[in-house]
């Protein structure tokens, strides 16, 4: 399990690059959007992944990869607003965005190590469009939760689904490279 959590580092440490990236370009924008926006920015790049899986040709120049990398860099954005909450205005410099980014890492890795551990790494038998399809469903039960304002009755709630999102794109990201 350790090549797991060497490979999962690496696909974080390439989300993370993109993340502070663009933080250095956009600032903390994103910290505007309600959950239901990043739940719709996630939807639309594993509808689009999906869409590359099943199409014989695709129109626009980029793979699933990109579209892996934004699930993860969104889900963790949904983590840190279910932690902070929404602002009107963006309050966060790179720093503290970048803390608060390898904080959700960190929970979300142990998380993966853990289930990790008692599944016996099942994940590395799965199709890459299993993958997709799991978090497709994980998307449509958090929008069912954010419908029923965010109450479960004996389901996870949206911290679970998310960080559930983020270790199935990693897997995917480990089975694509």
């Amino acid at each position: 399990m350790s090549a797991t959590s060497q490979q999962y580092d690496q696909v974080i440490s390439t989300c993370r690059d993109l993340f502070t990236k663009k933080m250095a370009d956009y600032g903390s924008a994103w910290r505007i959007l309600r959950l239901p926006s990043l739940t719709d920015q996630i939807f639309i790049k594993a509808q689009r992944i999906r869409g590359l899986q099943t199409l014989a040709e695709s129109k626009v120049d980029e793979g699933q990869e990109s579209e892996f990398i934004g699930i993860i860099n969104y889900s963790i954005m949904a983590l840190i607003q279910l932690e902070k909450g929404v602002v009107e205005q963006p309050d966060l410099n790179l720093e503290q965005a970048t803390e608060l980014y390898d904080k959700h890492v960190a929970i979300t890795k142990q998380l993966m190590m853990d289930k990790n551990h008692d599944y016996g790494e099942a994940w590395r038998d799965m199709r890459v469009s299993s993958l997709t399809d799991l978090i497709l469903q994980k998307l449509l039960r958090v929008k069912q939760i954010e419908d029923n304002a965010g109450k479960t009755i004996v389901s996870e709630g949206l911290e679970a689904n998310y960080q559930d999102m983020v270790n199935y794109a990693v897997f995917a990201m480990i089975h694509l490279s």
